[in-house]
Order: C-alpha cells, then structure tokens, then sequence
C-alpha cells in the first residue's frame, strides 16, 4: 500500500451525527420531511497523507453498505456550483469539494457560499494541470499555489484533502503530499459526468454504478451543467433507493506555505482581467457609442 495509514488511526465518527446513523435516522431536515439526510460525519486525522477511494487507494475502508460520499471537482462556477448547493441543502446533505485554484480566485464570493454551507472543501491543482507529466517544482507549484488560491479565497485554509487532476498520481508526488499531512482522494465509482450532456445520463451512470458496488466515494463535478442539473433528481433517486449519505471532515486545516500564498495573491490582478464571464448570457444588440456634439462654424 502506498503512504497509507490504518483505518483506526484516521477516521473519527463525530458526534451526535454518529448516534443518528447508528439508529439508522439521520437528523431532521427543515422544510423537507422527505430529504436524504446526513447519517454521519466522519472526522480524518491526515498524518502521513491517508488515501481513500478503492479506484486506487485500498487501505481505508470506513463505509458500510449503502453509504456515499458526494464529492465534487473543477469548481467554483457560475450557476452550476449554485444549482449543486440549493440541491444539496434541500435535502440536508452536506459533500466534499475539490475547487480549481484559479476558479477560487475567479468566484471567491462562490466559494464562500460553499464554506458557509458547511460543506468541505481541499485542493485540485492551481491550474487543473496533469501533474503526471510535470515533474518537481513544476508539480509541487501546481500543489501548493492550489492551496493558497483556495485559502485566498476563502479568508481561511482549506482542509487538508487533495484529488489529482485526471487521478494521475506520481509516487514522488504521493511521497510529497504525505510529508505535508494531506490525504489523497480518489473514487469508488466516477460518474463520468463530464461526457455527458443529459442531466438523465448522469444519473443513470451513478445510480447503475452503486446498484453494483454498494457503497461508495462518487466522483462528480460542480463545474458540468449536466451534473448540477441532476442534482436534485439524483439525490431523490438516493434517498428513494435507501442510500444514506456520510460526510468527510478533517482534524486539522490543512497549513499554506507563505511562498506560494504570495504566489496566489500575486495572480489577483491579471486573473480578474481573464476572468471569463458568463456563458449564458450573450450581448443580442448594443447600442451606437456616443458621438460628442459637433459645433458647425459657418464659413464666410
């Protein structure tokens, strides 16, 4: 097993969430008599960089039959990002977030929403580059300047839990990260949302995929139109289904390195210049600039 630790030394049940799920009732939700639910809160302790999701890291198994994880990649977006947290609130769930340091710095204000949503938010890359083709500075630059963007963003630091871009994971990148006490994550099952279109496919290809394997760690991205129309019919589907959903917390934040916060406060200016704008909303008709008025001086 690579850089991995037990499963009693780095997962925590917290709480009263704890002895809900124990009961097999997860606490009430305002508004919606019929949500999904939060079963249980797990805490991480993230000494030496556990990893988790069975697509690659086998080691920590803490969920029983019938549990996922929500975990979603690539944000935060305009809309879509919103339309995940409005489905995720009405049913009283709460998921991991794994944000594009550049997309925090681009939507702070989006971001914010998911931190005061109580939802849990790590790492993704600066730049969503393949960190298996970089190599030293180059990655660990893409690593940390994540962070910092995250922790900028925020006004607090992120947890300490990362996903690699495209699940490449160099075994001197995994030395790194586990040397910096941050968790690696994978998936049990990835939806393969960002090939889909349909809101429809995209609940298909997760609700197929548990029905095989029980339980799980779902990868989804916040960023894909498709997925955050989905949301709510997905979560409807889970709750009706009998899936209960488990939520990941980390012991301690995770500690940015003043380097690369510098590096992320320093890309403010230019990025709010390349900041794209919406793309659901298209200029149809402008109007003529103004002309000044043109004095007309007789000639003789």
């Amino acid at each position: 097993m690579r850089f991995l630790t037990p499963i009693a030394a780095v997962i925590m049940v917290c709480g009263a969430i704890a002895n809900a799920s124990a009961q097999g009732e997860p606490r009430p939700c305002p508004g919606n008599p019929d949500a999904l639910g939060l079963a249980r809160t797990v805490e991480v302790d993230t000494t030496g960089g556990p990893g988790f999701g069975f697509e690659q890291y086998k080691a920590n198994d803490f969920l029983v039959q019938k549990e996922v994880v929500l975990t979603f990649d690539d944000g935060p977006w305009p809309v879509n990002t919103r339309l995940v947290l409005d489905a995720l609130a009405h049913h009283c769930v709460k998921a991991t977030f794994f944000p594009i340091g550049k997309h925090a710095l681009w939507h702070p204000e989006i971001l914010k929403e998911v931190a005061a949503a109580g939802h849990t938010i790590g790492g993704h890359t600066w730049s969503h580059a393949n960190l298996g083709r970089l190599k030293g500075d180059k990655a660990i630059a893409e690593i940390e300047k994540g962070f910092s963007a995250v922790k900028l963003a925020l006004g607090a630091p992120p947890a300490p839990f990362f996903r690699f871009p495209f699940l490449q994971d160099p075994k001197e990148l995994l030395t790194y990260l586990a040397s910096r006490n941050i968790a690696v994550f994978s998936h049990d099952l990835d939806s393969f949302d960002f090939k889909m279109r349909k809101p429809e496919d995209v609940i298909k290809s997760v609700m197929s995929k548990l029905e095989r394997k029980g339980k799980g760690i779902i990868l989804m991205h916040d960023f894909q139109q498709a997925t955050a129309k989905a949301a709510p019919a997905l979560l409807d589907e889970l709750k009706a289904k009998g899936y209960r959903v488990v939520h990941m917390q980390p012991k301690n934040p995770v500690t940015t390195i003043a380097q690369w916060d510098d590096a992320a406060r320093s890309e403010i200016k230019g990025l709010a210049q390349d900041r794209p704008t919406s793309s659901v909303v298209h200029t149809i008709e402008s109007s003529p600039p103004a002309t000044a008025a043109v004095k007309t001086v007789p000639t003789k």
